[in-house]
């Protein structure tokens, strides 16, 4: 799953969920331009970094996500900051935040900067302590669906999905928080094919998104390919009929299940008998 581009997405589109995260004001974010950095003459490259927007005397916020294990992560990052500081001059104070999954992806060597530790210079945070989605302000909880387990995922998003329709006033852009929820679940599941994304998806508000209007398109252009090498309906039929089966383990009613394959639900219906025999 490709963490590095979804996390810097969401803070750049969401800066306010980083401060939140970090348990600062939301709206903190409103001091800041968001950004990836290369390091001159080198080839380090920060994942992100919050700058000020306005000579503020507020810190800069390094930020690292970490899904590997990395005994020279707080190494590479100090090292980061420090050529980051010299390089540009800033008169800022700085924070350092690494973001892991979970504590025991955390293998760095901390003994020659305890001191930035123990300061809070650098906060660590790991994603499953952060308690339940249900539980978690929305930011957060689409945070914590990208570590979600696979058989639980589908049904976190639906819970994340109904909080905000329902949300009254949404601090967050309904329509993006949407996107990203998809664009995480289509990383998490990338062997699903385009029937089964679309039926996992279910919602009419998740279909108009960007992501899926993109993925319909290419696989429209797929199908009509394919419909001319092989001048057959049957084979899509067939598709969509041995898709049921996995939809119907990952919870799908028959009836969701033929809305987003456009088939009759006696079809779905046998289908599914045929399985339970």
């Amino acid at each position: 799953m490709k963490t590095d581009s979804i996390f810097y997405r969401l803070f750049q589109e969401f800066p306010n969920i980083f401060f939140e995260l970090i348990g600062n004001s939301p709206e903190t974010a409103n001091l800041y331009q968001f950004s990836s950095v290369e390091v001159k003459q080198t080839a380090f490259r920060i994942d992100g970094v919050f700058l000020p927007i306005q000579d503020e005397e507020v810190p800069i916020y390094f930020v690292e996500v970490q899904f590997q294990p990395d005994t020279d992560i707080y190494l590479r990052l100090v090292s980061e900051i420090s050529l980051y500081l010299r390089q540009n001059k800033r008169k800022n104070p700085w924070r350092g935040v690494v973001i892991y999954p979970s504590r025991d992806i955390d293998k760095g060597e901390k003994e020659d900067f305890i001191e930035f530790f123990h300061s809070q210079r650098i906060s660590l945070i790991y994603l499953d302590e952060l308690g339940s989605a249900a539980s978690l302000p929305l930011g957060i909880a689409t945070i914590k669906l990208v570590i979600e387990e696979e058989d639980t995922a589908i049904s976190t998003a639906r819970e994340l999905i109904n909080r905000i329709q329902q949300a009254v006033n949404l601090q967050l852009p309904q329509q993006q928080l949407l996107e990203l929820i998809e664009t995480i679940l289509v990383y998490k599941f990338p062997k699903m094919s385009q029937k089964e994304i679309e039926a996992m998806f279910g919602l009419s508000e998740l279909k108009q998104t960007r992501v899926y209007q993109e993925a319909r398109e290419e696989g429209e252009q797929k199908g009509k390919q394919e419909g001319k090498q092989e001048g057959k309906q049957e084979g899509r039929l067939e598709a969509k009929l041995e898709a049921i089966p996995k939809l119907l383990a990952l919870g799908l009613t028959p009836e969701q299940i033929a809305q987003a394959l456009d088939l009759d639900i006696a079809q779905v219906q046998q289908v599914a008998q045929q399985k339970s025999s």
